[in-house]
């Protein structure tokens, strides 16, 4: 369904905004494309620019308390300024390169419980900016990606729901001001172990730094705690090797009393290309949110093509700008993660 926008500027009569996606499945890396149609209302309006950027919901932090917010992490001018005529028709196309880092929200065409993700169309006139459209925007993994979370699927690990966390996870080459958590409750096998796993992707053109956050069990003489490890592997590694016995290797050593001693932090970052991932340094404690603040929009993106190039399916939906911006509550807002019991 699609909304065709009024911009509020004008008021009755003014021009109108409508964006449509070519595809609004994606993969980081790659590029999104659609069209922004503008139609002349009854008078001539100046259009002093057009931006498309993409928004989702982050969880932040203020002092002792946790809220939710909509955060845009990467715009790209459409159009400069000009002069729509009364009832003229404009057809603006735009090729949007997608972070590397940008969030997953699909996974085997399910989406994550707790992902939003949107492009809204801002529209300046008046000296005014008019947020009249969004368009929702399905993020499907990369090949390495989708592997590493099959295999925690076939190791028997629940998934448990996603989110988006403001912050910075030391020792890595995060460049957008968030970082997201994919959350599974432990497999049966590591149940004495861990309780949960908490899975979380940096991902580059080179390749992906794979961060673990494991629930680790308290026992008779110990309380309970977080451990870390984060390895890192390259997108050619996709079908080389058996991505189940991998991860349960990963697990196992970041949940090992050796993987603890180890602990002082994240190291500074080494070189890709290990055929199945290494480990980069693990450590007790958290994240290491430090630098938080918003970060420049869209540093180190880049095209992926050559690892990211798999058609995908054509059929998406829209929901008006203002339910992103306003709502927390009804239909909208729990199909986009706003609202709703957890599962």
């Amino acid at each position: 369904m699609v909304f065709k926008k009024m911009l509020s500027a004008f008021g009755v009569g003014g021009p109108t905004v409508d964006t449509v996606l070519t595809n609004p499945n994606t993969r980081p890396g790659l590029a999104l494309e659609g069209r922004v149609n503008l139609v002349g209302g009854d008078a001539s309006a100046a259009i002093e620019q057009i931006v498309v950027g993409l928004v989702t919901r982050v969880e932040m932090e203020s002092g002792d308390s946790e809220y939710a917010g909509v955060m845009e992490f990467h715009r790209l001018p459409v159009a400069g300024a000009f002069e729509l005529a009364p009832k003229q028709q404009l057809s603006l196309p735009f090729q949007l390169p997608m972070p590397w880092e940008t969030p997953i929200t699909d996974v085997y065409g399910q989406r994550l419980h707790g992902m939003t993700m949107g492009l809204r169309t801002e529209v300046a006139v008046a000296r005014a900016v008019d947020k009249s459209d969004l368009d929702q925007v399905n993020v499907h993994p990369l090949p390495v990606q989708e592997r590493i979370l099959d295999a925690f699927a076939r190791l028997g690990f629940r998934f448990k729901g996603a989110d988006l966390e403001r912050g910075h996870i030391r020792g890595t080459q995060q460049t957008l001001p968030f970082y997201q958590e994919i959350e599974f409750f432990a497999a049966p096998q590591y149940a004495q172990a861990i309780n949960e796993v908490e899975l979380t992707f940096v991902t580059s053109s080179q390749g992906i730094d794979v961060v673990l956050e494991c629930d680790k069990r308290g026992g008779f003489l110990s309380a309970g705690h977080d451990v870390f490890g984060r390895y890192r592997v390259a997108h050619t590694d996709a079908d080389r090797v058996d991505w189940a016995q991998v991860v349960d290797g990963w697990l196992r050593e970041t949940t090992s009393h050796y993987g603890g001693l180890r602990a002082q932090g994240f190291g500074a970052p080494s070189g890709y290309g290990a055929p199945h991932g290494y480990p980069m340094q693990h450590g007790h404690g958290g994240h290491g949110h430090g630098g938080h603040g918003h970060g420049g929009h869209g540093r180190g993106v880049g095209m992926g093509g050559v690892v990211a190039g798999v058609a995908l399916g054509a059929v998406g939906g829209m929901v008006a700008g203002e339910m992103i911006e306003d709502a927390v509550e009804g239909d909208f807002a729990e199909d986009w993660g706003f609202g709703g019991d957890e599962e």
